[in-house]
């Protein structure tokens, strides 16, 4: 582990590195993000849409990320496909994803080609070609994508399901790709009311992280994207999630060697967030999910792999920069000898120290100079710079959200992780999925065959 000093030393080299952010807003309200990083004359170019599955209601739903392989399937002045082939002959990589909250087309490239790709881009974002022959054909794809992540991986069901459990009317029980019935009787012209109710100037943002100028991208995007009208969004309507009031179990039997339990508690995000007090907990949240399973000397590990042995894997884990209330969740395969039983009693004799002892401020500095190095190496890669900002902001928080964040988990003390952990980890307020061998074997899983990112 690197000492506080290095780490210190790191985040001051950092910063030299990094320009600050340049934000515009174009005269039809698109947003527009630019981040210079003069290491390389490389430039990532993002177009992130507000939309992904939770936005979708029953019966239409991963019907986002069906749009995202039709964008690859031709455009006004576009073949289907010639628009990544393009990118390739340049030199440059492209693909896509979906996600909960957002979807998202990327381009990296050499800094000369940042015009031709943004021409591109910003033609497909308001004239894609939608035929049956195509959209029938890709429909295929999605359904042998979901076949491949989770029909025949057991693991994707268990997560799926424990999930559509833990939610019960939010959007957030939704799985991105979704559900097979839904996409079975996708409809073309269910693709082209998406895209024609979404995607807009004014429903988008634009990111670039590179070897840029930032007046000079603003110029840009207001020639190619600038030319677009804004569209009147007119939001789903609010599907707040109801309180849990007691503890919620399913169990489902699959082809799988060993035994998988899943935990999971509702918890609140920077977005959900109402006051400051809940914003702090957020923060904590991300500090106990450290002190958990931030590596391989974190509790979880080194107590219930290492030590005791109860547990072969385990893992937590927590996001609170989603839109909507999340999931603390924790997943686990019981040793050999041991029962799922087994399993969830470890974890909570864990979370019952956590709720009982308070953090010792060496693991608590341990843990935090974790989150430092963290921050620091991602500065590494301008595809990461640009996908956390782009994250942000299509959730609704602020593009310096990043650069606060170190600053804020500092402040995160032992008693605020203590009265989290008090707070949110309740057995009445548990949801658990267990994953049991059946007679079968684990079936060999498959590469996804899919042109696009798929989904996040």
């Amino acid at each position: 582990m690197r000492s506080i000093g290095m780490l210190l030393l790191l985040s001051a080299f950092s910063t030299q590195l990094m320009a600050k952010v340049t934000e515009y807003t174009l005269d039809n309200q698109m947003k527009v993000v630019v981040k210079e990083d003069h290491r390389a004359p490389v430039v990532v170019h993002q177009v992130w849409y507000r939309v992904g599955s939770n936005h979708e209601n029953n019966g239409e739903t991963g019907i986002s990320h069906m749009l995202e392989h039709m964008m690859f399937k031709g455009s006004k002045n576009l073949k289907p496909g010639e628009f990544s082939k393009i990118v390739s002959r340049l030199g440059g990589e492209d693909n896509a994803f979906t996600s909960s909250d957002y979807t998202a087309y990327y381009q990296v490239v050499g800094k000369q080609h940042l015009e031709r790709v943004m021409d591109m881009e910003a033609e497909r974002m308001r004239h894609i070609v939608l035929t049956d022959e195509e959209f029938y054909k890709e429909r295929d794809v999605v359904t042998e994508e979901r076949r491949q992540r989770t029909e025949d991986k057991p693991t994707g069901k268990l997560w799926e399901q424990f999930n559509a459990t833990a939610f019960m009317n939010s959007p957030a029980r939704h799985p991105v790709i979704g559900w097979m019935s839904d996409i079975l009787n996708y409809k073309t012209e269910d693709a082209r009311e998406w895209y024609d109710r979404w995607y807009a100037p004014n429903n988008a943002t634009l990111i670039v992280v590179g070897d840029v100028n930032p007046d000079e991208v603003h110029e840009l995007a207001k020639k190619y994207y600038g030319k677009y009208k804004p569209k009147k969004i007119e939001a789903p309507r609010p599907q707040i999630e109801v309180e849990q009031e007691g503890e919620r179990r399913i169990t489902l039997k699959d082809k799988t060697n060993n035994p998988i339990i899943m935990m999971g508690f509702h918890a609140p995000t920077l977005v959900t967030a109402e006051d400051e007090a809940t914003v702090r907990e957020v923060y904590a949240l991300e500090v106990l999910s450290s002190v958990l399973d931030g590596d391989s000397s974190s509790r979880l590990t080194k107590n219930l792999v290492r030590k005791s042995q109860v547990l072969a894997s385990v893992g937590a884990g927590y996001d609170g920069a989603d839109r909507l209330k999340t999931l603390f969740y924790f997943s686990a395969s019981p040793s050999k000898g041991f029962e799922p039983a087994d399993a969830e009693n470890a974890i909570w004799q864990e979370i019952d120290k956590l709720k009982n002892e308070l953090v010792s401020k060496e693991e608590l500095e341990r843990v935090l100079a974790q989150s430092e190095a963290q921050y620091i190496y991602h500065q590494d890669s301008t595809q990461a710079q640009a996908i956390v900002l782009g994250r942000l902001i299509s959730v609704g928080l602020s593009a310096d959200t990043l650069e606060n964040w170190v600053d804020e988990i500092r402040k995160v003390t032992p008693e605020e992780i203590q009265q989290v952990a008090k707070k949110y980890f309740r057995k009445d307020r548990m949801t658990v999925g267990t994953l049991l061998p059946n007679t079968e074997t684990e079936t060999k899983k498959g590469s996804s065959s899919t042109h696009s990112g798929g989904v996040k």
